[in-house]
């Protein structure tokens, strides 16, 4: 199968070439264009509903970790956090299966949706360019973006023409978990020809946290008593990852075409997972700590070390290859055509006691293509197909969903007319999804529209509101589910009645930038028809002594705001002191009671002083507390979080950053966690880097 992927894309590669016409100066986008939001140009000042990106300049000094924790200070996301190996975005109150993941607008062909233990197959700083979606901007996408959309975009097929060669390293250390990373990343120009490599390691340890991990709550509705404060470890956390991938590609002056392949490699530890199975009865023997778990890899020593805590280790491993292209073209009211493939094999297995315990399988394949429309007179507008087919498996004894093959195809047209003053936007597009396992079916036929209008009132204005309809075909896991599930502590029924989850959304949106001030607002209000929730039964599951907890429908409702505003206090040449705030909100609110992991409200005061050789940033940071839980959920306390960082410029392309996390080494919990009370966020760090691009 690979090696006829691999054969039929240098075949399509080499008989492009003359249909792309050869290398000429193709403009390149602009940064403030938002990729994901359309096939067609739609900036980031001009959209009606809530974006965020973050470039690569940003990502260098993002911290080490995986994607949820570094998009979490974003106005509306959060982690999912299940210590440092795994980590995905919550969007608004919504996670999993309601948040979409994409690498370079394609799904990841993934098991990271299935359980908040399992880690997203792409690592941020593989990224040039993340982009964040919130609302009824993610409607091009289907049922499976109804909370946001998460679009990592990479460089490894080249879009636009290089000349020689240009590249970028990186390297980092961290002192809360002895932590270090190294990437890199090169393209090289051969007339209309572009080669790129790039690789990535990151590795660490245990990491630090200023108190017990066990939360006092935790520790209460165990019946034991707070032992006050004191530094601690959360253990079985390290973490080693490595991704390396190439590409190459065609690019002329009508349009380029390209493919890559990616391999991901990662060994990371799961904190409570073990202290979950030492109080079962089938636990398994955990005798020999000092096991080496990871003989498939040359990094035995780290994971020799790693491996003598007892816990569950994950070894997760994805090859990737992909084919993208677009070509300028004349053909009726379309004047360009872009298209997006992705097959990916993807192996997880849970370590137990040195030997494979559960072992969860995923291969599949998602391609898109996209037909823009001329503009004309401020008229823009796309048409598109999307599909995707998955064979999913899961063997062992926590293979709580059976083997189930996916089957999608969605078809989609999206419009936007820009009168400079004024404008008008809609979209719509209906999906076709297929579940089947050995013993059971289900289709379910979705139809997602979306509406909206804008004004821009005055110079730096603008106004937008959007309304929006979209549905989602239930999960495998909501579906099929049946079995313990360690990560959730519960055992899982689905229900195969599920109708599909729709929702009906307002989004209004508020731009400001003008003179010192820059102020991007949103509110949003969402209501759900037959959403799809994890309820307790009230019930016990003999076996496994887990309470059992079902898939059921019920209405909702949630809603909420962000807001990110900036004053430049002063200015002077090329010095300036800007004063930043970034605050959200959201509520949810079901027929069964509050929904669980909805996180608090939070509020983010920063100070930046920039030249053009060095930024320094003083951040404050305050979480609130959530008090509004769901039956068997633990409130969380709030806190107080103080931030720094330098960055030093001494040269073009050279940077040194130095940055303080937690400095008040304040107990941080993350309510939008399942593990909250079992691993508190890391304590106080220190991290310093050093980044050249050329």
């Amino acid at each position: 199968m690979r090696k006829s992927i691999l054969l039929a894309s240098a075949a399509l590669l080499a008989a492009a070439g003359p249909a792309l016409g050869q290398t000429a100066g193709r403009p390149t986008s602009v940064s403030e264009v938002v990729v994901t939001a359309a096939p067609y140009v739609v900036s980031l000042d001009s959209v009606t509903t809530s974006v965020d990106v973050l470039d690569r300049d940003d990502l260098d000094t993002a911290p080490a970790a995986g994607l949820g924790e570094v998009l979490s200070n974003l106005p509306g996301v959060r982690s999912s956090f299940f210590g440092p190996g795994a980590s995905r975005p919550v969007i608004r109150g919504l996670a999993g299966p309601r948040v979409l993941v994409l690498t370079n607008g394609v799904g990841m062909v993934d098991a990271s949706a299935l359980s908040p233990d399992h880690q997203v197959a792409v690592d941020p700083q593989e990224a040039k360019r993340i982009e964040v979606l919130r609302g009824s901007a993610a409607l091009a996408y289907g049922g499976s973006a109804i909370g946001g959309v998460v679009n990592v975009i990479d460089d490894r097929i080249a879009e636009t023409p290089v000349e020689g060669i240009e590249g970028r390293v990186m390297g980092a250390l961290s002192s809360v978990d002895s932590g270090e990373t190294a990437s890199g990343a090169i393209k090289a120009g051969l007339g209309p020809w572009v080669f790129s490599l790039d690789a990535l390691r990151r590795q660490s340890e245990d990491y630090d946290v200023p108190t017990l991990p066990e939360s006092r709550r935790q520790l209460a509705a165990e019946g034991e008593e707070f032992p006050g404060k004191q530094d601690s470890v959360v253990e079985n956390t390290a973490v080693t990852l490595d991704s390396y991938g190439a590409g190459v590609s065609y690019v002329g002056d009508r349009g380029f075409l390209g493919v890559a392949v990616k391999q991901t490699d990662t060994r990371y530890g799961v904190p409570g997972h073990a202290h979950e199975h030492a109080d079962e009865e089938h636990d398994h023997d955990h005798e020999d700590e000092d096991h080496d778990h990871d003989e498939d890899h040359a990094d035995e020593d780290h994971d020799e070390e790693a491996g003598a805590e007892e816990g569950v280790r994950i070894d997760l491993k994805q090859t990737r290859y992909d084919l993208r292209g677009g070509l300028d073209l004349a053909l009726g009211p379309f004047e360009k055509v872009r298209f997006s493939g992705g097959y990916a094999d993807y192996e997880h297995v849970e370590i137990e006691d040195g030997a494979p315990a559960t072992r969860f399988l995923s291969e599949g394949w998602e391609g898109r293509l996209e037909l823009v429309q001329a503009e004309r007179d401020g008229w823009q507008g796309a048409v598109g197909v999307q599909a995707l087919t998955r064979d999913f498996d899961a063997l062992g004894e926590e293979a709580y969903v059976p083997a189930v093959e996916i089957n999608e195809a969605g078809v989609f047209t999206l419009q936007r007319l820009d009168r400079d003053s004024w404008g008008l936007e809609g979209g719509l597009r209906f999906d076709r999804r297929a579940l089947e396992t050995a013993a059971a079916k289900a289709e379910f036929d979705n139809v997602s529209a979306s509406l909206g209008a804008f004004v821009r009132p005055a110079e730096g204005w603008f106004a937008g509101v959007s309304l929006s309809r979209a549905g989602r075909a239930p999960t495998e896991a909501e579906l099929f589910a049946a079995g313990p599930h360690i990560a959730t502590r519960a055992f899982e029924v689905g229900d195969a009645g599920l109708d599909s989850e729709v929702s009906y959304a307002v989004d209004a949106t508020l731009h400001y930038d003008g003179g010192p001030w820059d102020a991007d607002l949103h509110a949003f209000a969402v209501r759900y028809e037959g959403f799809i929730d994890l309820r307790p039964t009230g019930a016990e599951d003999a076996e496994s002594e887990l309470p059992i907890f079902a898939y059921q429908q019920t209405d909702a409702e949630f809603w909420g705001g962000e807001a990110e505003v900036s004053y430049r206090l002063w200015e002077a040449g090329d010095r300036s002191f800007t004063l930043e705030g970034v605050a959200d909100y959201v509520r949810g609110d079901t027929d069964l009671g509050a929904p669980a992991r909805i996180p608090p409200w939070s509020a983010t005061a920063r100070g930046v002083f920039e030249t053009d050789r060095w930024t320094g940033k003083l951040e404050l940071r305050q979480v609130g507390e959530q008090e509004r839980v769901a039956e068997g959920e633990l409130p969380t306390d709030g806190y107080r979080m103080i931030n720094a960082s330098l960055v030093v410029r001494p040269t073009d392309g050279f940077k040194i950053f130095v940055e303080g996390r937690n400095l008040n080494d304040a107990e941080a919990r993350e309510h939008a966690s399942f593990l909250k009370d079992l691993a508190p966020l890391p304590g106080r760090s220190f991290r310093l880097g050093l980044g050249y691009t050329f």
